[in-house]
């Protein structure tokens, strides 16, 4: 009953956040799948040449995954988690000044922009329908804990910048900064649980898609 209770709480206080912030969530997100969608329509707009020399790399990733997944397992945990890591640092420490508000929206921008990229090469080299079968795979668990955590701590800063535009107290500011902070590390773990399930388990289902495609 106390779990419950405790995780009832934690729910309430999580959409509370997002209704609290919801213009900062919705800048943010329309930035996130605008670029996602510029992603996909430079990838649409390449030639013949440029289109080949994706596919060929891109299979060679994928072979390379196959061969040596579980050799490097724990290298890939490890790269994945030091990834992450710095993500979330970089957003967090540049939500924490004024100038870097617009590198946190840039870097969104870029994350989103690469997920469109490999959404259409996925297509590209596989075709429609086992393309949008190797995305579900390869791009969608993980994603669900990755995707909202970046959005999260931009949202964070954000807040924090116009938080301290309207109060320039020291008090204030101090303030802002333990709660930006503190709202970074609860989505660092996050972030660091994605990590995991992207090594342990996107990339086992990867592999095991791969044998149908």
């Amino acid at each position: 009953m106390k779990k419950d209770r405790k995780t009832k709480v934690k729910n309430v206080i999580f959409f509370q956040h997002i209704l609290n912030n919801k213009k900062e969530y919705i800048i943010i997100s329309l930035v996130f799948v605008c670029s996602i969608f510029l992603g996909v329509f430079f990838i649409n707009n390449i030639n013949e040449t440029q289109s080949n020399e994706i596919t060929s790399y891109f299979s060679g990733s994928i072979n390379e995954l196959k061969q040596n997944h579980d050799l490097q397992i724990m290298i890939i945990l490890k790269n994945n988690i030091i990834k992450n890591i710095a993500l979330a640092i970089a957003l967090w420490f540049l939500g924490t000044t004024i100038i870097g508000v617009p590198i946190v929206l840039g870097i969104i921008a870029y994350r989103g922009f690469c997920l469109g990229y490999t959404i259409a090469i996925s297509i590209l080299a596989f075709g429609n329908v086992k393309g949008i079968s190797f995305i579900l795979a390869a791009l969608v668990l993980h994603n669900i804990f990755f995707i909202p955590a970046i959005i999260a701590i931009g949202v964070s800063g954000l807040k924090m910048y116009k938080s301290i535009v309207k109060d320039k107290r020291k008090q204030n500011i101090k303030l802002e900064i333990l709660r930006h902070t503190f709202f970074s590390l609860i989505m660092l773990i996050i972030l660091v649980i994605a990590a995991v399930i992207e090594t342990f388990v996107t990339n086992n289902i990867i592999l095991a898609v791969l044998k149908y495609l």
